[in-house]
């Protein structure tokens, strides 16, 4: 499970382009609050802070407590929008989570024991159909990734979502199919039936590509 980070920040009075801007030049970056059927609160974070959190990587993916002078709330980012020139964070929104919360997140997918693999030890070219897998899982229990072993795949076999164990607490939201996640091909390219696989879950990919998605999170109270 990934770690919960705390994030002191401060109310924002004043809301608009002027006052966003003005929090920008004092070195904090303007973001707001809002879900759980509560009204949104505006806040601004230190921006050394946040871009750092942004650009090591997994920021939709981890829980955040905020704490708005001493008003403390659990979070997950929805989106950051980024400078189109300067690529730097402008602006952040979180989505409040409420009790018994469940989100549909996109997590990123670790190969484990690849220089022991057989296949590729006999010369096979391993090909990815998913870098990552949606799934559902519980706002307290969000996996930072989903790891498959590769430690007996041969030349010309795969690794399909039922053959792996999820994190306690994860199940996958394509529920329809055996998808594949991974394969050993032999060399020469991949086969019909691993290229039917990318095609088939590219369109299941794009449905999920904005995560998480406000609508997506639900409560179970």
């Amino acid at each position: 499970m990934a770690d919960m980070i705390t994030l002191e920040a401060k109310k924002r009075e004043r809301v608009g382009k002027g006052a966003a801007r003005k929090e920008r030049r004092e070195g904090n970056v303007p973001a707001v609050i809002y879900g759980d059927g509560q009204d949104p609160v505006s806040i601004s974070l230190d921006y050394n802070l946040m871009f750092n959190l942004i650009f090591k990587g997994g920021f939709k993916q981890t829980l955040f407590e905020v704490d708005v002078e001493g008003t403390k709330t659990r979070v997950i980012c929805r989106a950051v929008q980024l400078d189109p020139v300067k690529d730097t964070p402008v602006h952040i929104d979180f989505f409040r989570l409420g009790k018994g919360a469940t989100l549909d997140l996109e997590i990123p997918v670790v190969f484990l024991n690849e220089e022991e693999c057989p296949g590729l030890k006999a010369g096979g070219a391993l090909n990815v159909v998913r870098h990552s897998i949606m799934v559902t899982v519980r706002a307290n229990a969000i996996p930072s990734e989903i790891e498959v072993d590769l430690i007996a795949l041969e030349v010309g076999e795969s690794i399909h979502i039922s053959q792996i164990t999820l994190p306690e607490g994860s199940k996958s939201t394509i529920t329809d199919r055996d998808f594949t996640i991974v394969s050993v091909a032999a060399p020469g390219g991949a086969t019909d039936e691993d290229e039917d696989e990318v095609d088939e879950d590219a369109d299941a990919t794009e449905d999920g590509a904005e995560t998480p998605d406000a609508d997506a999170a639900k409560s179970e109270d």
